[in-house]
């Protein structure tokens, strides 16, 4: 009987076949040289000038983080690291120039938390927050704080929740605009309290600060280097930080996860990516360098004063992170009716 179309392989067949030892013989020193050739060309990176994109416009915090990093790695590799800010479409622009950079280490760029949301915001994003980039480090954390005016007279979370439904369609609360991280921790307050609030998007975080303090608002998450020093001079009131723990930069605030709502985390969040296919150990390089710049004395002091908490990841950890990121916002965007534009 024939045993093609069985996968039975004839005598002559097996004859025909290298041994399996053999293969593996002939593949592992391609392998070893492959990584070999990788070691040598990272203890040689950098060789040129390192181009640094901001997929944000210049004087806001990710322009700022980056400022902080790239004269040190200009110091530490005697070449220069060249900020070029490429803002627009809500860091869609420049997340996707590096995506279509050679992948050698040259091309990197610091993006926000809007990375991993983006894709269910918009119908058509040029790049997979997943697939298209190789992950240096999460660089920071940005703790949300929850603040309300204090004509509203609540003073938690649990006061806020119970105005609300007493006069259901009644307190407004503001955003920096439509996707972006204040935004959708309010989305999700909303749907872990089971409540309504009214949202009012403006163009940026200024201007919602700004209505807040005017009263034309009642509350908002905001990052806390723009709401904590109107808390300090009593102009607005602090009700809780949207970390999965309590922030350094203001330790006296509970969490909202403490404050009723066990596993509430709506944290911005800004990071370093390079282009997929970036050889792993330039990556390695690039994470090692990062990571000593954040946690070193003078920048971490700088970090916290600004309401941010270092984190410097593991290229392993952050991509872990993105793709958290990336499914637990699509959910919470479908569940709370955002139509993506």
């Amino acid at each position: 009987m024939s045993t093609r179309g069985f996968g039975i392989a004839t005598a002559s067949q097996e004859r025909a076949w290298p041994p399996l030892a053999v293969v593996l013989a002939v593949c592992a020193p391609t392998a070893h040289a492959l990584a070999a050739s990788e070691a040598i060309v990272a203890r040689a990176y950098p060789v040129k000038p390192i181009h640094f994109i901001v997929a944000a416009p210049p004087g806001g915090p990710a322009d700022a983080l980056t400022r902080m990093i790239a004269p040190k790695l200009t110091e530490i590799w005697n070449q220069p690291v060249v900020i070029d800010n490429r803002p627009g479409a809500n860091g869609i622009i420049g997340t996707e120039m590096t995506a279509r950079a050679a992948p050698d280490g040259y091309t990197i760029v610091m993006v926000a938390a809007g990375v991993a949301i983006n894709p269910s915001l918009y119908r058509r994003v040029p790049y997979d927050p997943v697939r298209d980039f190789s992950p240096v480090t999460q660089a920071i954390a940005l703790p949300n704080v929850l603040v309300v005016h204090p004509s509203l007279g609540v003073a938690g979370i649990a006061e806020l929740v119970a105005a609300a439904r007493a006069k259901p369609d009644t307190i407004a609360f503001g955003s920096a605009g439509k996707g972006t991280s204040g935004h959708l921790a309010l989305e999700l307050l909303q749907l872990v309290s089971t409540t309504r609030f009214v949202h009012l998007a403006s163009k940026g975080g200024s201007q919602a600060l700004s209505e807040l303090l005017g009263a034309k608002v009642h509350a908002l998450f905001s990052i806390g280097s723009s709401a904590l020093p109107h808390v300090r001079a009593g102009r607005l009131s602090a009700l809780a930080v949207t970390s999965p723990s309590r922030s350094r930069a203001a330790p006296e605030l509970p969490t909202v996860a403490e404050s009723g709502y066990p596993g509430f985390e709506a944290c911005g969040w800004f990071g370093v990516l390079a282009p997929a296919s970036t050889p792993s150990a330039i990556v390695a390089k690039l994470n090692a360098e990062i990571a000593r710049i954040l946690h070193s004395p003078e920048v971490e002091q700088r970090l916290l004063a600004q309401a941010a908490d270092p984190v410097a990841s593991e290229p392993a950890a952050f991509a872990r992170h993105i793709a958290r990121e990336t499914r637990k916002w699509k959910q919470i965007i479908k569940q709370a009716g955002i139509k993506p534009d």
